[in-house]
């Protein structure tokens, strides 16, 4: 059973795609074709329906309005005081049939009276249409209802030959003369026919709309999906090395227009995120052979000290003493260089900081002192506004303080160098700027300063000590704070640094 299931699902897939209603096009037009059909099936029913009551109605309108307008004498009652007398077809003498007797006949017609006592005449007899004959208590209602002035809707039913009739019931004349209850009817096969034939030119037009449908649905459901077509051309243009490439945003059409803006949208997104992580193996191949460059360079120094004392030179106390104290010196940058490299990995993977209350003038005040030291002979200016709280790791702003004021003790001239350190609070955030009168930077590093192991002069920078890590370690930590960090440099007269951080509320 299973395996004849699997063979038919494959047989219906193999069919599914000979007939092509994979494609959309053939689907929409498949589906609509349908709808179509089912729509002008529920309309031949509808019509088929309607026509058939209208036809009923009508015809039994027109037969009481017969039955109301003939003479009662046609049927063979002389009077309504007469007591009721018809004569059947064939019998009685001419005279009697010209004087009381019936001389009526309507072709396709069954006619029978009925009287109140419920004798039941069937007038034409076998001349005409067989009158079919209902139940007593049915006459008895119908005959109540006239009496009434009430309506009495027709009735479908079959005679004894087993042809179906549609029977209206009426009194010949004025109502309420006495006149006996009159049962008209009329065979339905030729309404039925009549209907049926109708009905099939409905079949047939509709068919034929539903082939020039096919051929002009197709043509303009081929024109409608002309700019989808375009977008998956231009889709299947695209690749990892041609991001910038966009869909046209107006095609005309609403909903294809509002999946090109989010497919430009997707592309723009891509655009940005190949973009970053391109740059980002850039500044990882930049720092992996920064690191490399920045180690090697010590190690390679203390690596030619070690080979110099080998060949003789620790048995000198001059020589050693210049040895030591310069491998001492290098792996302190090296230590330095490795501490700053495991604080830049901690920033990158996002740390828990440790949030406390801190008092910013409070925090720079205690740090003075440090900072003195730190300075020398230059001159320190502080101008710090009181009272400014916010939600921060102390430590890691010491930090930034520590970091952004030894860039500035870094490139000061050590006798006339002036250092300004000025808190303010400025619209929710507070302003702590760090300003020098050193040596300045060019206008093509600024971008740059705060990239990791970027130098403006790495002669200097290796000179003194640093390897080009401070200021990105600064940079990520305002960052962490929800804060940010700028630089303004003009060669020769100064650098300064500015940190804005969100106070606390």
């Amino acid at each position: 059973m299973k395996r004849m299931l699997t063979h038919k699902l494959k047989w219906m897939d193999r069919l599914r795609q000979w007939s092509g209603l994979r494609s959309l096009r053939s689907q929409l037009l498949a589906r609509s074709l349908i709808i179509l059909a089912v729509l002008l099936l529920l309309i031949g029913i509808v019509q088929f329906w309607i026509m058939e009551s209208f036809l009923y109605r009508s015809q039994a309108k027109t037969m009481e309005q017969q039955l109301r307008s003939m003479p009662p004498v046609w049927l063979g009652i002389s009077s309504r005081n007469e007591t009721f007398r018809a004569f059947p077809s064939g019998q009685g003498s001419p005279d009697d049939r010209g004087n009381g007797g019936r001389f009526l006949f309507i072709p396709d017609r069954s006619l029978a009276i009925i009287e109140g006592s419920g004798q039941f005449q069937d007038v034409f007899g076998s001349d005409g249409l067989a009158a079919p004959r209902l139940q007593e208590s049915d006459y008895s209602a119908i005959l109540d209802q006239l009496n009434d002035q009430q309506h009495v809707t027709y009735r479908i039913v079959t005679d004894a030959s087993g042809k179906e009739q549609l029977i209206v019931f009426s009194t010949p004349g004025p109502r309420n003369y006495g006149f006996p209850l009159v049962q008209m009817g009329t065979e339905t096969k030729p309404f039925k026919d009549l209907i049926l034939k109708q009905l099939m030119i409905f079949i047939a037009l509709s068919l034929l709309a539903l082939v020039a449908g096919l051929a002009l649905y197709a043509k303009a459901m081929r024109r409608t999906l002309v700019p989808l077509s375009n977008m998956v051309d231009t889709v299947q243009r695209i690749d990892a090395g041609s991001l910038a490439e966009r869909v046209p945003a107006v095609q005309g059409q609403r909903e294809i227009d509002q999946l090109a803006q989010s497919f430009n949208g997707m592309l723009e997104r891509l655009e940005r995120s190949f973009g970053a992580e391109r740059a980002s193996k850039e500044r990882m191949q930049r720092f992996l052979s920064d690191a490399s460059h920045e180690l090697r360079t010590p190690l390679t120094s203390i690596h030619g000290f070690i080979e110099v004392l080998q060949r003789g030179a620790a048995n000198n106390e001059e020589q050693l003493h210049l040895a030591l104290n310069s491998m001492h010196g290098e792996s302190v940058r090296i230590n330095k260089l490795v501490e700053d490299l495991l604080m830049l990995t901690k920033l990158d993977q996002a740390p828990r900081l440790e949030h406390a209350d801190v008092r910013l003038d409070g925090l720079l005040r205690d740090m003075a002192p440090q900072l003195l030291i730190m300075a020398g002979e230059r001159t320190v200016h502080f101008d710090l506004t009181a009272g400014l709280h916010m939600s921060a790791d102390p430590h890691k702003l010491k930090q930034v303080v520590l970091n952004l004021f030894q860039n500035a003790v870094q490139h000061t001239d050590p006798t006339s160098g002036r250092i300004a350190l000025n808190l303010y609070a400025v619209e929710g955030y507070a302003e702590l700027s760090i300003s020098d009168n050193g040596i300045g930077i060019d206008q093509e590093h600024l971008p740059h300063i705060f990239e990791r192991f970027y130098r403006t002069s790495s002669s200097r920078s290796r000179k003194q000590g640093g390897a080009g890590l401070g200021l990105a370690i600064t940079g990520s930590i305002v960052e962490m704070h929800g804060g940010s960090i700028m630089v303004t440099s003009k060669p020769g007269s100064g650098t300064a640094f500015k940190v804005l951080l969100p106070l606390m509320r």
